[in-house]
């Protein structure tokens, strides 16, 4: 098992809602946390975001710069762009994440029709990744069901994570990250599942519009805790 002071998780992309919700959550397990963007100043000012919260928590802080860089730095990268970046930031990252995990967490959503579910050619955005960036990495797909709510304001949540991805051992390194950004995860087999948690994102935006909530997500049940 890999020492978690020396590995370093990159969040390409990661200035958005989603991204600095896992940034926070993992830097305040002992995760190491860089978080990228195309430019130095978004990046530089989502960690300063992030490191103003951690400050009442820990004397870890979170790093920002550019995409290129985060991923040359990295051992594990997580891809958490809107659909409409996605085939562009991947296009950029050709042969920079060979021999690393990559965890997508890229949703198709379409807007405005966000609470409709869409299929990309490829099958998933998960399928997507494989199918540009090839098999000189081992990709993973997970946490498209939690709210950044949820990650951002320490709630007390149910909602689970579903992990599918390109080997058994894949979704098992998953499923400890889960567990760092205080959550449950599931092995849900195979990186072709991935278009189920995908889709289901779209069907609990839905129910957050319908009910007036915020953080709406599913729970495996039948299973002793």
């Amino acid at each position: 098992m890999a020492d978690i002071e020396t590995e370093v998780i990159a969040i390409l992309g990661g200035t958005g809602k989603e991204g600095k919700g896992l940034a926070y959550q993992w830097t305040k397990s002992g995760r190491k946390v860089i978080i990228g963007s195309r430019t130095l100043e978004k990046a530089q000012a989502a960690a300063e975001e992030v490191n103003q919260k951690l400050a009442s928590f820990t004397d870890r802080r979170v790093t920002g710069t550019e995409n290129g860089q985060a991923a040359a730095e990295c051992s594990i990268a997580v891809l958490t762009v809107p659909f409409s970046a996605h085939v562009a930031i991947l296009e950029s990252l050709k042969g920079k994440l060979n021999g690393k995990l990559l965890i997508d967490v890229t949703v198709p959503i379409v807007p405005p029709k966000v609470t409709r579910v869409q299929i990309p050619a490829a099958g998933s955005a998960a399928m997507e990744t494989k199918s540009i960036l090839g098999d000189g990495l081992e990709i993973a797909s997970a946490f498209q069901n939690i709210s950044y709510d949820n990650l951002w304001n320490d709630r007390s949540t149910e909602c689970e994570v579903l992990v599918s991805g390109t080997s058994k051992e894949t979704r098992a390194k998953v499923i400890e990250l889960v567990k760092d950004a205080g959550l449950e995860g599931w092995d849900a087999g195979p990186l072709e599942n991935s278009i189920v948690a995908e889709g289901l994102t779209s069907i609990l935006i839905g129910i957050n519009k319908q009910f007036g909530i915020d953080g709406s997500g599913i729970r495996i049940t039948g299973v002793k805790r």
